[in-house]
């Protein structure tokens, strides 16, 4: 069968194996070609078994072959990992690595090949993950960049994980090498070992944006003390992409607020002429939960310029930073926002999880219900209402429920009666 690409593969001989082997090989060879014919699995891995292993200086154990019945041999084992069940793949994906590293080539380019079935792909990474390989670790970062099978992708980023250290120092060689450079860094961000700190915090002030933010979200995963200078610097970045990167990771170190300032480094970026850039902010803003983060995320909902779909990430926001004074500052944009805004801030006021703000939640709702004419409100609204009071489940919303359970519209109805019954009795 053809398992090679279009590049000639060359397989080492080793030295230390005569040309001509006993005929015992031949025949435990020629048993398993038979059994492929036949399709008789377990004889194809119990007669591999058979054929002479020895151990290396390192204690790995590898094939005794020469180059022609090695080839036969491989043949053989690949065959079966493409063509059996699940259960005799498993068996031959352990018995591959005794072929040594010259399995690489074939195997890399089967891993990559896409008619390729995505079960058998599965098992190569698994096969591959045993080589210490800078090959190996670029084909894997490729496959992660190629595929949307979400079991390889899992499995290609667990084997890259496994490899670990041993392919670090290949991979900061390959730093310094223009046409490997993008996919080194891409290798290094999925290899999360403190090893990979050091060449980051280089990539992170590297000319090319690309390769920037690719490593400030890899920086952003450690908790080292070398990294937040990077990220509060990185906020600063004339790109968009690693303005954004940074963003996110410092969301992330909520711990580190008041020594490093954050919210001060994070408000300007509500700003930002990229929008996604200002979503981030909000986000790690209100990952803060301190009355400070609060009050620039109130600044930025109230400004006029805030585009609408901008405000709803604020009312977000706003709502994880579990404290009074975002509720309080929810309740004012209640009265004077557009119908998507209030809908928003009603939906994230009802998701409140913190006992003791759910009590004010509820109040803000049933004040807001009380204040107004209740058929000013379109049936969303009130739809909404009846959700979210239902979600904080306080005593206390039983008689706007109860007006709301008597509504001219039906959904609203159905809303109201189903909150009703999630109130303690």
């Amino acid at each position: 069968m053809k398992y090679e690409s279009s590049d000639r593969v060359t397989y080492i001989k080793p030295e230390t194996v005569p040309d001509q082997l006993p005929s015992s090989i031949k025949e435990i060879l020629n048993l398993g070609l038979t059994a492929v014919k036949q399709k008789d699995w377990l004889q194809v891995i119990n007669s591999l078994r058979l054929l002479p292993q020895t151990k290396t200086d390192d204690q790995v154990k590898l094939l005794v072959l020469n180059w022609k019945n090695w080839q036969v041999a491989f043949d053989l084992a690949v065959t079966m990992l493409i063509q059996a069940d699940f259960q005799h793949k498993w068996e031959i994906t352990k018995f591959l690595p005794l072929f040594g590293e010259n399995i690489i080539p074939p195997l890399t380019t089967l891993v990559k090949d896409e008619n390729v079935e995505a079960e058998v792909r599965w098992f190569i990474c698994q096969i591959l993950g045993q080589f210490k390989s800078e090959t190996v670790v670029l084909t894997l970062v490729e496959l992660l960049q190629q595929t949307s099978d979400e079991e390889l992708i899992v499995m290609a980023g667990k084997t890259l994980s496994r490899i670990g250290n041993s392919a670090i120092d290949a991979l900061v060689k390959l730093l310094a090498q223009p046409e490997y450079r993008f996919l080194a860094v891409q290798s290094l961000s999925y290899i999360r070992t403190s090893e990979t700190i050091e060449p980051l915090l280089k990539v992170a002030t590297a000319p090319e944006s690309e390769l920037r933010s690719i490593a400030i979200r890899a920086l952003g995963s450690f908790h080292d003390p070398r990294v937040p200078p990077i990220l509060i610097a990185a906020l600063q970045d004339t790109s968009s992409n690693v303005r954004k990167e940074a963003a996110i990771a410092l969301g992330f170190r909520p711990d580190l607020c008041h020594d490093l300032n954050l919210i001060t480094h994070l408000q300007p970026l509500l700003y930002d002429l990229n929008l996604e850039v200002c979503r981030q902010a909000a986000v790690s803003l209100g990952r803060m939960k301190q009355k400070a983060a609060t009050t620039a995320l109130f600044a930025a909902l109230q400004a006029d310029p805030t585009p609408v779909s901008l405000k709803l990430d604020l009312v977000k926001a706003l709502g994880w930073s579990e404290i009074s004074l975002a509720i309080d500052y929810l309740e004012q944009k209640l009265v004077n926002s557009s119908e998507l805004v209030t809908q928003e801030i009603i939906t994230v006021l009802g998701r409140i999880n913190s006992q003791k703000l759910k009590h004010q939640a509820t109040q803000v709702l049933i004040n807001f219900w009380q204040d107004k004419n209740h058929q000013v409100f379109p049936p969303q609204i009130r739809q909404a209402i009846a959700t979210s009071l239902g979600e904080l489940g306080c005593q206390c919303a039983q008689q706007t429920l109860a007006q709301l359970a008597q509504d001219e519209d039906r959904k609203v109805q159905l809303h109201a009666l189903s909150a009703l019954k999630k109130l303690p009795c």
